[in-house]
């Protein structure tokens, strides 16, 4: 007990949800800078006597923060969570988005378990880890722009595997509910665009509908998606247990009256770990260049179909008994072997050589809706990790 009659766990946790609220009020949608939120967190390191470097973009307005706590030496543990969040626009919330507010032991926020919850329970621990006789380092990885496309990972890990003594495992706060999971599929942003030949739309003989076509495609890609669906690689970790495809995404057109200049959507490709994205990927860009695209030109020459992949992220794939996997399985006492559906930069640690796995409070299936919550609970089991993690570097 402390010296106020509560226990040292309520101190705990009372730190780690002031500190969510700290960390909520900071908007870091993808489309802003994190900056100040950074800088946040450099201060309340500094303050502790713990250094940080940070690994700027091209343009200068975002960084990745890498600090380590403890002996500078190999075998560390890397705990690594993304800052930025996903937009609130046109969702309905009941309270500010960006104002912590708890209700019936729900905390709500836009990032409360996507993924500031982690660094919450991470930075509020932090008396705890200067004070404690740390054996082996404690690193945080905190990354930008993991919501648009795992962006700021990369050059995080090649600065990370330059400057540091090599750690024995990553350990990627995503909202599992403190479950332990080994494996997640991979991501391929797409983005397509259709140029027709513009004409009155009383007359689609004269001209090619961007719009008309760029739905002919997605119609091929719903074809696409049906077949991983049916008779495609399975995978009963995930659910669903099969490569998805969707568009998520389209824009076009001029006006009403008129045949559609240029159309735009944008799709994914989710792959499960054993199967290969550009494999749909290139079926559709055959489709374009020998069924669609002549077509057009026979109308018009100037048509065009254009498909850039925008981003990959790579799976992350089972590897059992790994290093990341042990210590979690430990730590939590969860033994069951779970995937998730969605991507996250553990694949992009993985990728890199580094023994990793998800672990993090609160639940996905609470990330990027309106009203977004991580129940207390779950924080207070993250508040209880992080002890029990700092209690393993000790010995």
């Amino acid at each position: 007990m402390t010296a106020n009659g509560k226990s040292r766990s309520d101190d705990d946790l009372a730190r780690a949800i002031a500190m969510l609220a700290k960390l909520v009020a900071f908007d870091t949608t993808s489309r802003n800078s994190n900056l100040a939120f950074i800088d946040a967190v450099r201060v309340m390191l500094a303050e502790h006597g713990i250094p940080c470097r940070l690994v700027h973009n091209d343009e200068g307005t975002k960084a990745n923060l890498l600090a380590t706590v403890g002996p500078m030496v190999a075998g560390g543990i890397v705990l690594s969570g993304h800052t930025d969040v996903v937009p609130v626009d046109d969702q309905k919330w009941q309270s500010d988005p960006f104002i912590l507010e708890e209700r019936e032991g729900l905390l709500y926020g836009r990032g409360a378990a996507d993924m500031k919850g982690f660094l919450a329970v991470i930075l509020a621990a932090l008396d705890h880890m200067t004070a404690a006789n740390l054996k082996i380092p404690l690193h945080f990885a905190f990354s930008y722009d993991e919501e648009v496309g795992c962006l700021g990972a990369p050059s995080l890990i090649r600065f990370l595997q330059a400057e540091l003594p090599a750690p024995a495992a990553v350990i990627v706060g995503e909202p599992t509910e403190m479950k332990v999971v080994t494996a997640h599929k991979g991501i391929t942003a797409v983005r397509t665009t259709v140029t027709g030949h513009e004409a009155h739309s009383s007359q689609p003989h004269r001209g090619v509908s961007a719009v008309m076509v760029a739905a002919e495609l997605i119609s091929f890609l719903q074809g696409l998606a049906g077949e991983a669906a049916t008779s495609g690689k399975r995978n009963q970790l995930f659910e669903p247990p099969h490569t998805t495809i969707t568009v998520n995404r389209i824009e076009g057109g001029t006006a009403l009256n008129i045949l559609a200049r240029h159309c735009t959507f944008q799709w994914d490709v989710r792959a499960l770990p054993e199967d290969d994205p550009d494999r749909y990927i290139d079926r559709f860009l055959t489709h374009c260049r020998d069924v669609v695209l002549p077509r057009m030109r026979t109308v018009a020459t100037d048509c065009d179909i254009e498909t850039i992949p925008r981003t990959a992220t790579p799976p992350l794939k089972l590897m059992t008994r790994s290093a990341a996997e042990e210590l979690c399985r430990t730590l939590t006492g969860d033994n069951t072997t779970r995937a998730v559906s969605f991507a996250a930069e553990a694949g992009q640690f993985q990728g890199a050589g580094l023994s990793t796995v998800i672990c993090g409070p609160g639940s996905i299936s609470q990330a990027h809706q309106p009203n977004e919550f991580i129940a207390v609970e779950q924080l207070a089991a993250g508040t209880r990790f992080i002890r029990d993690l700092i209690v393993h570097a000790s010995r």
